[in-house]
């Protein structure tokens, strides 16, 4: 049977945070969590930008000003969140960019991989204690088909400052967010919480993440966009599905079930076979640590391999 967001159980009593949800996936993500009765947080770099969304959904919806690019907006959000929410049951890690132009964040790291996994692992960081207490909380981060794509996380140069491709740097960024999620989950069952650590990606969706292709291949994919992509409404079901969906257990991934995962319903997939190197993943971990400063709750130590 086919997975559609007519499935989505009530939400009501939950709190969900979701980053990047002004526009696009996450937008959608939110729209549909909104409705659905959760008190939904709209996690965003341009609080204005933020508000405008929420004027557009139906439900409880907040703002909350968080820049995935500065680890100093990110602490500031997360102490925000805390003041405001003593619970969250959904951590979605949606927020991204896609094949920026060579830059750094504000912290100097290659912006693709900092925004996409280091913000992101940061914010999961300081606010997993008020998901852990929570019966059946998820922190779902969104990855890409992209993490396939010249993919390998680059220990010997993880900003890129010797030599920089987009396309790869995107796909480390995406794997990362993949490697993640499994050595989280692999800390979260040790504990013995019910937190799931979840992922989803939403195969090729027709949303402004692609404002930084090339113009010689953006051309192109505009003109084959109705034929390759699906909006942003169907490319959000995997994440709804992974946040809400009764039988998801932690570490699973999901996407669309068509041809190559580029559209259609979600459904359980796979992922790379590097992605599940639990060596690299536990590698990843410390070196994120590290980098962010954050340490994850006492108690979430490295299970053993």
């Amino acid at each position: 049977m086919k997975w559609t967001e007519q499935q989505i159980p009530r939400q009501d009593g939950r709190v969900a945070v979701v980053t990047g949800a002004n526009t696009g996936l996450g937008f959608e993500t939110a729209r549909r969590l909104a409705e659905s009765g959760a008190s939904v947080v709209l996690a965003v770099r341009d609080p204005e930008k933020g508000r405008l969304a929420a004027a557009r959904m139906d439900g409880d919806v907040s703002v909350e000003e968080l820049d995935l690019t500065s680890l100093e907006s990110v602490r500031a959000a997360a102490a925000s969140l805390r003041a405001t929410h003593p619970r969250i049951d959904l951590l979605i890690n949606n927020a991204g960019v896609m094949y920026t132009p060579k830059q750094t964040t504000r912290d100097g790291f290659e912006m693709q991989f900092g925004t996409n996994h280091l913000g992101h692992f940061a914010l999961t960081g300081l606010l997993l204690d008020l998901l852990l207490p929570v019966p059946g909380s998820r922190v779902v981060t969104v990855s890409s088909a992209g993490h396939r794509i010249r993919a390998a996380i680059h220990f010997d140069d993880l900003q890129w400052e010797r030599s920089y491709g987009r396309a790869a740097a995107y796909g480390q960024s995406k794997l990362a967010n993949l490697m993640f999620t499994y050595e989280l989950q692999r800390r979260l069952a040790a504990h013995g919480t019910t937190t799931a650590a979840v992922a989803a990606h939403p195969g090729v969706s027709n949303t402004e993440l692609a404002r930084n292709v090339p113009a010689v291949v953006r051309r192109p994919v505009t003109w084959l966009a109705p034929v390759l992509t699906q909006p942003a409404t169907a490319g959000a079901l995997p994440t709804l599905r992974a946040a809400t969906d009764p039988s998801v257990l932690g570490g699973q991934y999901y996407g669309p079930d068509g041809l190559g995962e580029q559209r259609g319903h979600p459904r359980l997939v796979t992922s790379s076979p590097e992605s599940y190197d639990v060596t690299v993943q536990q590698r990843l971990w410390a070196v994120s640590e590290d980098l962010t400063g954050v340490r994850f709750p006492v108690g979430l130590a490295a299970a053993a391999v």
